[in-house]
């Protein structure tokens, strides 16, 4: 049977060879592109042939389309595969990619160069669309692809083709609205840190063809040191898309712009009503989508949602330091690791190696968190709160983050400092660690108020000595530099120069065998050190504080003087520049003594 199999196998084959011997090499080449150009029909999981399509999907993308023919051929295949029409012009150097909703018309030259494309939306001239055609001209099919799927999903809304049309029509008024939220209290010379940080919706950028207008809410002190060092590197933060997306409930959608010209009495943005003649009932509603899901408390969810009255869908709570590691970890490396691990080490120039253990505070339901990945919402006036809710998270993120390492393993075990990051309630958490003069613990506090506040409080055995650290100093530092590991090796260097100035004092008593007067206060204007702290008089158990948190309603003029950058000690609620939120092994040394010289 087999031998019969192997004769069947080999007569098979044996024609096939006879009958395309005479093909041509084009007919054979028409014939693979054919193939290629025939859009999937089911996912490719559940394809019996999914190894063939995949390859084939392959050998698309890597070939080179030169040609005019073979361009033609790709944007066809590509239009197909979003489930959209083309065709070509009857000169054949303009290919039209068409919907019931808009088309594209791409021109192009003899010999396959991209002239320019055009979008346009229905009842709509068309305009030049310049990311697309930057994009085709080169040749990045995957980002062509993206841009059309955003435009099919800005028409995902049940109904007819009028209803869609209201639907699109909807969320240019959103934008209108966004965008003059955007230029209040705005001065001409605000610069972009400044409006991330402080704007009312963060730095706005509006939309251009198939990319959605983008809010970048939130930047870490890392990241603008990072482009101050590498001038003309333009370093993006936390961003968020504003788009529409279809439901199955009908929700009130505003069909103009609702901003009142006049502020409310408060000085907040005031809207005009949703009457009848400025809104429709449309099965959709609006989104802010993150480009990566963030972890956020429960606590934040539940009142993002109260904001907003539409109830966030498909969250899974687990604890959120296991969110926030698994987060880091993921941003850090592309490799798959052990999240689960709870300890990291972090590399720090001219100091021991910390190792920071994670504790998750699973027991505790109350610090239960979940990825976040979209935000609905129906009305303009929510988008400022549901911001500054962002950028807290972002904030407390931020400073777990920095205690994250994909170093798992350290090969000297040898001069380590061990400290444990636990949650302690609400905003706050706890670093615990070894006393450097004693055998007793000290904790640090670190409460993040808002996304410009934070207040810190150092905690230690009476009978134990000074850390040379007051709450101030290390509230000043977190601010500065919202790195943790940072902020720990400012408190041990701090407390070595008060152990080597009381070793010098016990050997000039020693010498001169008289008593010598008191150590004076050690400052140290350039690394921040301050004089000993009181609370080396406290006790260890923690006690709660009053804070005082900024006014939210900062005017935007004003903040600019107080953004990233300036080392004036006021009651700035940023950071500076000039301290680095993330210590990694890897940092270039150049970059890293800017991150250190003030800590």
């Amino acid at each position: 049977m087999s031998a019969m199999t192997v004769t069947s196998t080999n007569a098979l084959m044996e024609q096939l060879y006879l009958k395309y011997q005479q093909k041509p090499w084009t007919e054979t080449l028409k014939l693979v592109h054919f193939c290629m150009d025939k859009p999937l029909r089911c996912p490719v999981s559940n394809d019996p042939d999914s190894p063939l399509l995949l390859c084939m999907e392959k050998i698309q993308r890597t070939l080179n389309a030169k040609s005019l023919f073979s361009v033609m051929n790709r944007l066809e295949s590509l239009s197909r595969q979003k489930g959209l029409n083309s065709h070509v012009s009857p000169s054949g150097t303009t290919c039209y990619i068409t919907s019931d909703m808009f088309y594209i018309e791409v021109q192009l030259e003899k010999d396959g160069n991209v002239i320019d494309a055009k979008l346009a939306h229905l009842g709509e001239a068309p305009v030049i669309c310049d990311d697309l055609v930057e994009h085709l001209r080169m040749k990045n099919y995957d980002a062509v692809g993206k841009i059309l799927e955003n435009l099919s999903n800005l028409y995902q809304i049940q109904g007819n083709s009028e209803m869609k049309a209201k639907g699109y029509l909807a969320l240019q008024s959103l934008e209108k609205d966004l965008y003059s939220m955007s230029l209040l209290d705005r001065t001409q010379d605000v610069n972009r840190v400044t409006e991330v940080l402080h704007g009312k919706v963060g730095h706005l950028v509006l939309r251009t063809g198939g990319t959605p207008m983008n809010i970048e809410f939130y930047i870490s002190p890392y990241q603008i040191l990072e482009a101050e060092l590498n001038p003309g590197s333009q370093v993006c933060g936390a961003k968020i898309d504003v788009t529409v997306e279809g439901t199955d409930m009908l929700h009130k959608l505003p069909l103009s712009p609702l901003l009142d010209s006049q502020p409310g009495e408060d000085g907040n943005p005031a809207f005009l009503p949703l009457t009848d003649e400025l809104s429709m009932d449309l099965s959709a509603y609006f989104l802010l989508k993150f480009h990566q899901p963030i972890p956020m408390f429960s606590s934040s969810i539940e009142e993002i949602q109260r904001l907003t009255g539409i109830q966030i869908t498909g969250l899974k709570l687990a604890p959120l330091y296991e969110l926030i590691v698994q987060s880091t970890l993921t941003e850090k490396c592309s490799e798959d690791l052990f999240t689960h691990k709870s300890h990291f080490f972090v590399s720090l120039p001219d100091c021991p190696k910390h190792c920071y253990f994670i504790n998750t505070g699973s027991a505790k339901p109350d610090l239960a968190g979940a990825l976040v990945s979209k935000i609905p919402f129906t009305h303009p006036k929510c988008v400022p709160d549901v911001i500054e809710i962002l950028r807290h998270q972002m904030a407390y993120n931020s400073l777990i983050s920095s205690c994250v390492s994909e170093k798992h393993r350290n090969g000297d075990d040898s001069e380590l400092l061990y400290f444990e990051v636990a949650p302690h309630k609400n905003t706050s958490f706890s670093v615990f660690f070894l006393h450097p003069m004693k055998e007793n613990l000290a904790c640090v506090i670190i409460d993040v108020v808002t996304s410009r506040e934070v207040q810190c409080s150092l905690h230690l055995n009476p009978r134990d000595p000074t850390l040379n650290s007051s709450d101030g100093f290390i509230s000043r530092a977190v601010k500065r530099c919202m790195s943790v590991p940072v902020v720990m090796r400012a408190i041990f260097r701090n407390a070595a120069k008060v152990e080597a100035h009381s070793e010098t004092q016990d050997m000039q008593v020693d010498t001169k065998q008289k008593p010598e007067p008191a150590c004076e206060q050690i400052i140290d204007l350039n690394s921040l050190e301050e004089s000993p702290s009181m609370a080396g008089h406290q006790d260890l158990v923690v006690t709660d504080k009053q804070s005082v948190p900024d006014s939210p309603k900062e005017n935007l003029s004003t903040a600019k003087s107080e953004t990233l950058g300036d080392n004036t000690e006021k009651s700035n609620p940023t950071v500076s520049m000039e301290t680095s939120c993330r210590v990694e092994e890897s940092t270039s040394t150049a970059s890293t003594e800017a991150v250190m010289k003030d800590m």
